[in-house]
């Protein structure tokens, strides 16, 4: 490893360090409602309020996180994990949402949850992070890139019903 990378690496680690992280509450919903509704436009409250709903009564299967920055909420991630799915033998954790208050953007919030979201995961055993993306989706693409994402060797199907 150069030194330019080890000094790179350590800075992102006290990045990560100023950031804190916890796991989400009920009381959390409104923040995180307010979050999305700036990054997707529209408010997705009962979708959010499922997905918040389930991470909190099932910790063992389900995870959520969320990143304070001056005593606000400022990022949430909420993902869940299987155990030999899809014909899939080895357990997998999902990245199902993640959001980063567009008003706060490039300090690290994003990074941070996902850094702890990886530190738990290896408490566990996990491996593997999977997620989806839609593709005109720039920005997230590129902040997956960046955080270690790329194309899975498996096929996403669907078909119009």
């Amino acid at each position: 490893m150069s030194e330019t990378t080890k000094l790179a690496g350590e800075d992102a680690l006290r990045e990560f360090d100023r950031i804190p992280v916890r796991a989400l509450t009920l009381e959390d919903l409104d923040a995180i409602v307010r979050i999305d509704r700036r990054i997707v436009g529209h408010s997705r409250r009962d979708y959010l309020a499922l997905k918040l709903r389930q991470a909190l009564e099932d910790t063992r299967m389900r995870v959520s996180l969320g990143a304070e920055v001056d005593g606000h909420l400022a990022g949430f991630l909420m993902g869940r994990l299987y155990y030999g799915e899809f014909g899939v033998p080895e357990p997998v954790a999902i990245l199902d949402t993640i959001g980063v208050d567009p008003e706060r953007p490039r300090e690290g919030t994003g990074r941070a949850l996902l850094a702890q979201y990886k530190t738990n995961l290896r408490g566990l055993g996990i491996e593997t992070i999977q997620t989806q993306a839609r593709w005109d989706e720039w920005g997230l693409m590129q902040f997956l890139a960046a955080e270690g994402f790329a194309p899975a060797p498996r096929v996403f199907l669907e078909a119009p019903i």
